[in-house]
């Protein structure tokens, strides 16, 4: 029983399917913790180890600068021999990439700690994909829920991840944090012994040789646009407020665990919600969650805004969190309505290329709008971004009524 996905491979029955989106959460929840971890320390770590502060988050940089430079080899390669294998090779790097990011913690050598997290950040253009293979496999009436299964996954993140940071940060003191990364270099073993049971199609000959429309035209498209303005900025504003509060908070003299725990609660907004996204874009569309997503995380940059305090760096990250899911599970959903079987992976690639080099910028600007202008200027400078994105869904809308009579 299996029927032709919008994406372009044979869908599995929807038991099979299921089955497998099961175990590609699974593969994110433990993907994502060493992500996770990475975020949550790697400006920290960076403020221990480089002079000018207001480099402190470059290593965060590096992680995504290294995902988005891989995002279109990992697809390409994909396309030619697979999911299944490039998520093993991702796992790969991601353990060499926490391997010797915690060796130049070790040996105090910055250059090498950044290093390891563009390795990792590369491993990271693999684990982004996981969201697209349960496109891939699922019936078209729950490829929306299927991509917000997945990322149900990370919600075991936002509490593994900042708890590995807690409980491992003095395991092997005097050098701070450098448990935390032997942790991280061991996860992504966790995640091929997960990927041994994972059952997903090869590529197709067919599609191979066929690869559809040229570039230019599908990205012309209103649907495409919009899709990736939604995921460029609904992740740049996310990462770039994400990067500094660790540091913002310690400016503030707010303890590491209180910090931890900040973060904790913002990935846990990250990916609560896709209990039942899924269920919403279902019945209300890919451009209303999307809409709702840019209102939340306007709501949290007033929140930011308004002071300092524990409790105010806590409900700001955890709405953007929530806007953040709205936004991105959102433009996924759009994406995959604008490509054909054959275009898939070059459509996903040049998607999540943009995606990832906005979220570059901003964990580069980050340090540097905290460090010379303050926390309030974090969240002043992304909210023309998020205006933007919220306006071209809802232009969207209106000409989607104008052409057909409904959105």
């Amino acid at each position: 029983m299996t029927d032709q996905s919008a994406t372009g491979q044979t869908a599995q029955s929807e038991t099979a399917a299921k089955r497998n989106v099961f175990l590609l959460a699974l593969c994110m929840a433990l993907g994502n913790s060493a992500n996770t971890l990475q975020v949550t320390l790697g400006g920290l770590v960076g403020h221990v180890l480089v002079e000018d502060k207001a480099y402190a988050t470059l290593p965060v940089t590096f992680v995504v600068a290294g995902t988005a430079l891989a995002t279109i080899p990992a697809s390409m390669l994909m396309n030619r021999v697979g999911r299944k294998p490039g998520f093993v090779l991702g796992c790969l790097l991601a353990a060499i990439g926490s391997a010797i990011a915690g060796i130049g913690l070790y040996a105090g050598l910055f250059w090498l700690f950044c290093l390891g997290a563009f390795v990792f950040g590369a491993s990271n253009s693999f684990t982004q994909l996981y969201r697209f293979a349960a496109a891939d496999i699922a019936p078209q009436h729950f490829k929306s829920r299927a991509i917000s299964w997945v990322m149900v996954g990370g919600l075991c993140s936002a509490f593994l991840g900042p708890e590995i940071a807690k409980y491992t940060r003095e395991a092997l003191s005097p050098h701070l944090f450098l448990g935390s990364y032997i942790v991280a270099a061991l996860l992504p073993l966790l995640v091929l012994g997960v990927l041994l049971f994972l059952r997903l199609p090869k590529p197709n000959v067919a599609e191979l040789r066929d690869s559809g429309r040229p570039l230019a035209e599908i990205v012309r498209q209103p649907s495409f646009v919009v899709a990736a303005m939604a995921g460029m900025f609904g992740y740049g504003v996310m990462n770039l407020m994400m990067t500094a509060t660790p540091l913002a908070m310690q400016i503030c003299a707010h303890p590491f665990s209180d910090a931890a725990t900040v973060i904790q609660w913002h990935v846990f907004g990250m990916f609560f919600p896709s209990f039942f996204t899924g269920n919403l874009i279902a019945r209300y569309g890919a451009l209303r969650i999307i809409i709702i997503g840019t209102g939340l995380t306007l709501l949290c940059m007033a929140i930011a805004l308004s002071g300092q305090d524990v409790w105010q760096f806590q409900a700001a990250l955890a709405l953007l969190g929530v806007g953040w899911n709205f936004m991105y599970i959102g433009g996924t959903a759009l994406l995959t309505e604008v490509y054909r079987p054959a275009e898939r992976f070059k459509t996903q690639a040049l998607n999540d290329f943009l995606v990832f080099g906005t979220v570059a910028l901003a964990s580069l600007g980050s340090g540097k709008l905290l460090y010379h202008y303050g926390w309030n200027s974090v969240s002043l400078a992304s909210l023309p971004f998020i205006l933007i994105a919220g306006l071209a869904a809802i232009w969207l809308i209106l000409v989607r009524r104008r052409a057909f009579g409904s959105a």
